[in-house]
């Protein structure tokens, strides 16, 4: 039984797409799939928070006072914590939060997103979403019949129309295949694709 993908346009007459089932016939691995989220927002973060422990404040290369006689707590330098110029005790270094995660598990991973998105009638095929003006209520008249709050379009190639007439509308997340991320996917009510961005997907997950 071949797997197909329902196509919409604005008469809703259009023919519904064969997919493969490698891609799009996968069962759920909820798992593999929350290790992806994790991943792509954990590369997100920018790790670049630094702070200067004791070895790297300036300074501080003499003893400030005597050993006895003052009254004071004895100190060897003014690099200490414990004074107000000094470094911080547990300073905060960069870092990357990367997670490790291989081809192989990542192509799994978005091949079991897209099949649950087909097995929830989430996904869609369109090849009239591009409107002929940058106008937004061209855009809007395109999408008319899509019942969805968060709509994820995947074009095969970037078109500044669709761009211009998409940017004011709220929720709205326009992707090519290359670009596509598990997030986006997983939070999208509807993803509306075209059929050459469609096919571009399955030969990268192929």
């Amino acid at each position: 039984m071949s797997l197909q993908v329902p196509a919409i346009n604005n008469q809703n007459s259009a023919t519904p797409v064969d997919v493969s089932e490698l891609v799009f016939g996968q069962d759920f691995n909820e798992t593999l799939v929350h290790q992806l989220v994790i991943k792509y927002l954990s590369a997100a973060r920018s790790g670049s928070k630094a702070q200067k422990n004791r070895a790297a404040v300036s300074g501080g290369g003499i003893k400030p006072f005597r050993q006895k006689g003052t009254g004071r707590a004895r100190a060897g330098t003014t690099r200490s914590p414990i004074w107000r110029t000094g470094g911080v005790t547990f300073a905060a270094q960069p870092r990357s939060y990367d997670q490790k995660l291989n081809k192989k598990m990542y192509k799994t991973g978005i091949r079991s997103i897209f099949s649950e998105l087909l097995r929830q009638d989430r996904i869609a095929v369109c090849d009239d979403i591009v409107p002929d003006t940058a106008k937004t209520k061209d855009f809007i008249a395109k999408i008319k019949g899509i019942n969805a709050k968060r709509l994820l379009i995947i074009i095969d190639e970037l078109n500044e129309n669709l761009i211009l007439a998409a940017r004011n509308v709220p929720y709205i997340a326009i992707v090519t295949p290359s670009s596509v991320d598990p997030v986006s996917l997983i939070s999208a009510d509807k993803v509306i694709a075209t059929v050459n961005a469609l096919k571009q997907i399955e030969e990268r997950l192929a």
